[in-house]
């Protein structure tokens, strides 16, 4: 039998030594890393959304009201107004205005946006804005993670299948879990080389639904913008699977306020302002990026990408609703025709009952989606009777979302 290895002084004190080093190494790793700097706050029980209102009320009176910094539009998730400010997203009972579950990271909040129930936010590191997460919109709870090059400022929006982050150089679609499915434009460190169909360009609106993202930008020596159609999520995510190209050689690549308006099936709508030859109008194009039609658009338009809100537009079934900064114009989903403007509005609205409540001077037009007509205008009392809202129905109460001058603003609940 073999007696038991004696243990030295030595072997002690080395021992000791690596315990000491592992437990020095694993502070410093958490003195680093993003956990240190992030508290995570989550709600005691999940809510869900409540029932759908069956009518619209015959009035409403403020029941709450927040400051938001304007780091996104308010919205709802999960039953929970979402608000922001500069390093935190906040989860808000729609009841009482409570905070419920709270998210904040020593990081500048660059945006977020309402998408699968859930509030996904990116903040800023030295790659852009980055740095993702996404926050169950009942509870707070961190669901999936990614960090990725980004331009600084990225607009996210979300088309029901997709988010896309989208700046000036480059744009990436995530799913679900966020993992990417599709790279375009900029490409610092490619995993395959030459994958991209440009290179130079900056983009200057983006839009996407489940099967087209629409990409317009200025291409270096094309003496108009480019239009864009890709598959969302080619095989391989980073060489895109492009379905057609069009330079528009009446869009000079110098306008500012063209963008791509909607992705409807397999059609694109943009909005190309007035030149010296041509009037401003809306133009459809099919899914390879060929013209098909145009419409008349004589009213001003001062809304741009990405600075735009995704509440700008909003779909009411057979109808588009798009608010230009001056007027609401709803156009057939299918054709893309007018069917009615509302010059008063002062946001695109939101629908409640089968109702669209559009923001006006002194309150809220209940207005038939179809038509455009106004049967009533509910009172609300503003503050600034021209500003901008943005509107969300949650069951039988209203959130707007009011923005001030210097970008920042009040998120108001009605009921």
């Amino acid at each position: 039998m073999l007696a038991p290895e004696r243990r030295t002084r030595a072997d002690v004190i080395a021992a000791a030594t690596i315990a000491v080093l592992v437990m020095v190494a694993a502070v410093a790793v958490w003195w680093n890393s993003d956990a240190r700097g992030t508290t995570s706050v989550v709600a005691e029980s999940p809510v869900g959304p409540p029932p759908s209102a069956l009518s619209v009320p015959e009035s409403v009176s403020e029941i709450w009201r927040t400051d938001d910094a304007g780091r996104g539009t308010p919205f709802v998730v999960g039953g929970t107004v979402i608000a922001s400010d500069d390093h935190t997203v906040r989860g808000l009972d729609p009841a009482t205005g409570d905070t419920r579950w709270s998210y904040t990271r020593d990081r500048d909040l660059c945006t977020v946006v309402g998408a699968w129930d859930a509030a996904v936010a990116t903040y800023r590191d030295d790659r852009g804005c980055g740095q993702v997460t996404e926050l169950d919109g009942g509870s707070g709870a961190r669901e999936d993670q990614r960090t990725n090059d980004a331009d600084d400022p990225a607009r996210l929006s979300f088309d029901g299948t997709y988010v896309t982050q989208a700046g000036s150089t480059r744009l990436e679609v995530w799913r679900s879990d966020l993992v990417r499915t599709l790279e375009y434009g900029r490409v610092d460190a490619p995993v395959n080389p030459g994958s991209q169909p440009r290179s130079g360009c900056t983009l200057i609106s983006t839009s996407s639904a489940s099967s087209r993202v629409a990409v317009l930008e200025r291409c270096p020596g094309e003496t108009g913008l480019r239009l864009t159609t890709m598959n969302p999520a080619p095989k391989d995510a980073t060489v895109p699977e492009v379905y057609g190209s069009t330079v528009l050689a009446d869009v000079s690549p110098d306008v500012e306020t063209a963008r791509v308006l909607a992705v409807v099936g397999d059609r694109v709508a943009l909005y190309l302002p007035p030149s010296d030859t041509v009037v401003g109008r809306v133009a459809l194009f099919d899914g390879s990026a060929t013209f098909l039609s145009a419409t008349p658009m004589d009213e001003p338009v001062t809304t741009t990408w990405p600075t735009a809100r995704a509440s700008d537009l909003v779909r009411t079934g057979s109808v588009l609703v798009w608010w230009t900064g001056s007027v609401a114009v709803g156009f057939d989903q299918a054709t893309l025709e007018r069917r009615w403007v509302l010059p008063t509005a002062l946001g695109a609205g939101a629908v409640m009952a089968g109702q669209l409540l559009v923001p006006v001077p002194g309150g809220l037009a209940v207005t038939d989606t179809e038509s455009g007509t106004v049967s009533r205008t509910l009172p609300v009392d503003r503050e600034d009777r021209t500003a901008p809202v943005s509107v969300t129905a949650l069951g039988t109460r209203v959130v707007e979302g009011r923005r001030g001058a210097d970008g920042t603003g009040t998120t108001v609940v009605l009921g």
